[in-house]
């Protein structure tokens, strides 16, 4: 069975021309004419322009597929094989690159200017532009987020690891006061909870001491939070806790 140079255009999803030049270049020479001189081609021809394409959508020139398929030391499944394994390769590119542009656009509407390895190299995996959706779904009519939103968009990088370091300066101070043997409700672990909430309200928002005693509930109720915490030590999470609600029972008194 045969086919003519418009059927296999159809069939490819392209044009005539480009069917025409394979042509003329000997990439694709249809097995034969009619009586009236139009091109026809059998299956064959079908199986080597599929593969033609295949290594055209990968990129490769066209004299470098045609030098490829007219090896003669290379079969049908090695072809399938080799693109299947070049495919699979820009798949995984191509996920790294939808990654990007998703943490990306999250990254925007968090209002954290940085690029993406600017982020990398501050927070690592723990990139807060990964929650944007979600902190806009849960907070976003609150003046919080507004106030939070509007304060980033400033933020260069040398903010962000001043910022990064000061939160992990109060995380060891919760830490180490309860390595000590204080109590939650203790003078040091309730300094370490004060400077926890100012640290906060001098980059992000203003956090009146309702507002953190909300955010101490979900640090243990947040699996998350909760997680964070505990990789630091052990019970740290409900010992955070407590130390807030302390402060803010010390503050309000």
């Amino acid at each position: 069975m045969d086919y003519s140079v418009g059927q296999v255009a159809r069939y490819a999803g392209i044009s005539v021309r480009t069917l025409h030049h394979y042509h003329e270049i000997g990439l694709l020479t249809p097995r034969g004419r009619t009586a009236t001189g139009y091109r026809r081609y059998g299956g064959s021809d079908l199986e080597r322009l599929q593969q033609v394409l295949f290594y055209r959508e990968l990129g490769f020139p066209l004299e470098e597929i045609a030098a490829i398929l007219d090896d003669p030391g290379t079969d049908a499944q090695a072809h399938l094989r080799r693109q299947h394994t070049l495919l699979n390769k820009r798949i995984d590119r191509l996920r790294t690159m939808v990654t990007a542009v998703e943490r990306a656009m999250e990254a925007e509407k968090m209002g954290v200017s940085l690029t993406p390895e600017e982020r990398f190299e501050v927070f690592g995996e723990n990139d807060p532009a990964q929650y944007a959706d979600e902190v806009e779904q849960r907070w976003g009519e609150t003046d919080a987020y507004k106030q939070s939103q509007e304060r980033m968009k400033s933020y260069t990088k040398d903010d962000w690891v001043t910022i990064k370091a000061e939160g992990e300066e109060a995380t060891r101070r919760f830490a180490e006061a309860m390595a000590s043997g204080e109590p939650a409700a203790g003078q040091s672990a309730m300094d370490a909870a004060e400077a926890h909430r100012q640290h906060i309200e001098r980059w992000f928002y203003d956090v009146p001491y309702a507002m953190h005693r909300c955010l101490a509930e979900m640090y243990v109720a947040d699996p998350r939070f909760t997680a964070n915490y505990e990789e630091v030590a052990p019970g740290l999470a409900q010992y955070v806790r407590d130390a807030i609600l302390a402060n803010a029972d010390r503050h309000e008194a």
